[in-house]
């Protein structure tokens, strides 16, 4: 199968790597992004993303949000204008679910069939291959993409029609931003109170409030290290669209309207570039303490 893949940012860059080292035949188009390590992979290099979807069986598209994603798909010299009958459009991208919807109708129109496939995990999974993949669209298209889709990811589940692997992702990062939150607080006020942080960490990861994200993310903060795996801008963006849908099915999110204005606050004190377990920097600025080793 031949893939175009347009996007080729934090998450993109590894994921496109790991398809040519499963022995896909690439076509990669970025506006903005090098392309020259993934051509070095042994990918091509598309000249626009009409020129990449011409040459593929399959355009899968991995951007920062909703605009980003319609102006690929859907605006001069997009994927639209230069897809093959009989081709598959696939945006992994994490955009409003209303936004994937918006795509998945006018691909249709053209008798394109679309997915909508956020993926969680940030990037060491994307470099491991072992991401988290939340699919929306229909069953036929669903299975013929997901030999594709499992090289990119541990878990690949079809959650429902196009926009229902958005809205998932939404919930995901909701869920995430509250647990970092939430471990942040904890961690902030044991310290404060003179216990050691990697003791409590060791103490607590076994039992109910250990998770996912607190394996991940305490490593860090206890290091100090907020090198982005996935940037609070980022998340910034996905709480956003958490926000605007929730308010559009009249769903009230107090917990992450909270969460999202300790973001904006690290944006403003320069941490828009950030890791997001760096939440627990505003918690020790709060506190005048630092949850360190």
């Amino acid at each position: 199968m031949n893939i175009g893949f347009i996007g080729l940012g934090i998450m993109g860059r590894p994921m496109a790597k790991n398809l040519l080292k499963a022995g896909h035949k690439l076509v990669v188009y970025d506006k903005f992004a090098p392309l020259d390590d993934v051509v070095a992979a042994g990918a091509a290099a598309g000249s626009s993303n009409r020129d990449t979807a011409s040459k593929s069986d399959l355009v899968i598209t991995m951007l920062p949000n909703s605009p980003h994603v319609k102006e690929a798909i859907l605006g001069k010299d997009g994927v639209l204008e230069g897809i093959k009958p009989g081709s598959i459009v696939v945006d992994m991208s994490s955009i409003a679910p209303a936004a994937s919807q918006e795509v998945g109708a006018a691909l249709k129109a053209k008798g394109i069939p679309f997915l909508d496939a956020p993926v969680s995990g940030g990037e060491p999974k994307a470099v491991d291959g072992t991401l988290a993949i939340m699919v929306g669209g229909d069953q036929a298209t669903f299975d013929k993409v997901k030999p594709v889709l499992d090289k990119l990811g541990a878990s690949v589940i079809l959650v429902g029609g196009v926009g229902a692997g958005n809205t998932t992702k939404l919930a995901n990062q909701i869920i995430v931003a509250l647990n970092i939150a939430a471990v942040s607080e904890a961690f902030v006020l044991s310290t404060k109170a003179g216990v050691n942080p990697q003791a409590v960490f060791d103490a607590i990861k076994g039992g109910l409030a250990g998770s996912t994200v607190m394996n991940a993310k305490i490593p860090m903060i206890l290091e100090g290290n907020f090198k982005p795996g996935f940037r609070i801008d980022l998340h910034i963006k996905d709480l956003q669209n958490a926000l605007d849908t929730a308010h559009s099915l009249n769903v009230p999110i107090p917990l992450t309207a909270s969460v999202m204005e300790t973001l904006q606050a690290l944006k403003a004190d320069g941490d828009g570039p950030s890791d997001h377990s760096a939440i627990a920097k505003h918690y020790e600025k709060l506190a005048k303490i630092q949850v360190r080793k």
